[in-house]
């Protein structure tokens, strides 16, 4: 080969030699452009001006899914680390070059929040490594897709769009998703298929999920929630009772949030609401037959029909159960008669009541046990105001502890009783409304004061029972059965002769009965009022004070004639 035939080419090379050293500024640490000079095996020789060439190794020219080749000529950008080394080589590196001139339009994408298109290229804790064009990131596992995927393997090696969530250029990091992609994507594929959905309208559907809460189906492309609610006009407690994943139902659109695109939809909506007629079925004081629901502490809820339930409190189950859990009336499932109380067509609400189907117990003892009846009971609880006796019909009758004795009063007459007792009574009064019936123990004795015929003003001879410094315990009658007490004030009507002492154990005294209370029994007697009740009546008889007959007179006469 002559050297004419070189010329040219050695004065083209020249040339572009020259035109490079004109752009190309000689600075460590930047890009800057060089020609290729040659392609070897391993390396290719790049001219980066001033007569300095660079080895680069030929495997930094190539990216992964890219055919690309270089050949001399070529104007390429490496990195310039150190224009020359040891043997007088410039050090330079296209990978690094390639990595500043990603950076820089990663940066500008970032900030404009378009996508990147990358490589899954690898596998490192906690994600994967993305290939961005020679730029290296990081996608986290959680970032990969919508759900979690098993096998990523058919996703490795194919460029694919990433969406940039941080870079840090200090630390020179940056962190992709690809799950905001598809996320955007979805988006706008529901936007695209909501607005083909209009609320009211029946849609078929297929049931993809079951939760505590309601069903997800899938409407062709979009779910909607079908809420438990919403499922059937009875009371259902959990969606599986109605629905199961993969089956195709009807539903109806009920609402779409035109902000979160939420869509919710129900199938009771394509029934009729058996609360219209119900109004007109159900009045107040019709029975019907229903299922008991559920229980609850203040009641259980009776199902009268598919999609239409009333509640009956606890106060209505039971004539004679009071304070009991509804449990211990009813149970789940049974079928039970009921009676309408009230309905409320506005709040859909009905109350039952089960006690008004059957007899009432206190209706029904009151026409076999009229007042006066004499009846048998046990005692079933001991009060500090009296017993409380079950009677026929499971309920109870209180006797008061002033109808329990003659004789004893307050705690001294409950002392005789216990819970378990068999004891005998007497009606004395039924009150069926209230609920009440009201027992006598101590009519079934004879009242001995008041056979006695000792009423007010009577004048009784007593004895000494004992005797303290307030006064005297006395007892009279035709066995002394009765029992008194004469007040110190009362012993006499001379002050000097009010003393206790001047009376014994034994002793007679002649008193008069100043007050008889017939309930309790208890009477008051005084010798002082006897005195003065003989003085008026010795007066009235055998003259006054004006006639000039003195008061010993005139006592003395009326002893002389007794």
């Amino acid at each position: 080969m002559s050297n004419e035939t070189m010329n040219p080419s050695m004065e083209d090379f020249a040339s572009m030699l020259d035109a490079s050293l004109e752009t190309n500024p000689m600075s460590e640490g930047s890009v800057i452009k060089g020609l290729v000079t040659a392609v070897e095996k391993d390396y290719v020789m790049v001219d980066v001006g001033l007569k300095t060439e660079g080895r680069v190794a030929l495997r930094e020219f190539y990216t992964p899914g890219s055919n690309d080749t270089v050949k001399v000529g070529d104007h390429v950008d490496v990195y310039l680390e150190r224009v020359e080394n040891a043997l007088g080589d410039a050090v330079i590196s296209r990978d690094k070059a390639r990595r500043e001139e990603t950076w820089i339009k990663m940066a500008k994408v970032h900030e404009t929040e378009e996508p990147v298109q990358g490589a899954i290229v690898g596998r490192v804790k906690g994600g994967f490594t993305v290939d961005l064009g020679g730029l290296n990131a990081f996608l986290p596992g959680s970032q990969v897709d919508i759900r979690p995927i098993r096998d990523i393997a058919p996703l490795m090696n194919i460029e694919q769009p990433f969406m940039i969530l941080k870079m840090d250029r200090a630390r020179g990091n940056i962190v992709v998703s690809r799950r905001a992609i598809l996320e955007e994507s979805r988006a706008e594929q529901r936007a695209e298929l909501v607005g083909q959905l209009a609320e009211g309208e029946a849609r078929e559907g297929v049931v993809k999920n079951i939760t505590d809460y309601g069903a997800f189906v899938d409407l062709g492309g979009i779910d909607g929630l079908l809420h438990v609610t919403d499922m059937s006009w009875r009371r259902i407690s959990h969606p599986s009772q109605v629905l199961a994943v993969g089956d195709t139902i009807m539903v109806k659109i009920v609402r779409i949030n035109p902000e979160t695109q939420r869509i919710s939809l129900g199938m009771k909506q394509l029934q009729e609401d058996p609360w219209l007629a119900a109004s007109a079925k159900y009045t107040v004081g019709s029975r019907h037959t229903g299922t008991v629901t559920n229980i609850a502490d203040y009641g259980a809820f009776i199902e009268l029909e598919e999609g239409v339930e009333g509640l009956v409190h606890v106060s209505e189950m039971s004539w004679t159960k009071k304070n009991v859990h509804p449990g211990k009336i009813v149970s789940t499932s049974q079928e039970v008669d009921v009676e309408v109380l009230e309905v409320d067509e506005e709040k859909r609400r009905i109350s039952l009541g089960i006690k008004q189907t059957q007899a009432n117990p206190w209706d029904d003892f009151s026409t076999r046990y009229p007042v006066g009846t004499i009846i048998k009971g046990e005692v079933r609880s001991v009060t500090e105001f009296g017993l409380f006796i079950g009677l026929d019909g499971d309920i109870d009758g209180m006797a008061h502890l002033s109808d329990l004795s003659w004789d004893k009063s307050g705690e001294d007459a409950l002392k005789d009783y216990k819970k378990g007792d068999e004891v005998e009574a007497k009606i004395l009064e039924i009150d069926a409304d209230k609920e009440r019936i009201s027992l006598g123990v101590k009519q079934l004795v004879k009242d001995t004061g008041a056979a006695s015929g000792i009423g007010r003003n009577s004048t009784v001879t007593c004895i000494v029972t004992k005797v303290d410094a307030n006064g005297l315990e006395v007892s009279f009658g035709e066995e002394n059965e009765i029992s008194a007490y004469i007040r110190k004030n009362d012993l006499s009507r001379e002050r000097s002769e009010q003393r206790p002492e001047r009376f014994a154990v034994g002793d007679k005294v002649d008193a008069r009965v100043i007050k008889h209370d017939r309930k309790t029994r208890q009477y008051t007697l005084s010798i002082r009022a006897l005195e003065i009740a003989e003085e008026k009546e010795a007066v009235e008889q055998y003259g006054s004070a004006d006639s000039g007959a003195s008061l010993g007179d005139i006592l003395g006469a009326a002893l002389k004639d007794q």
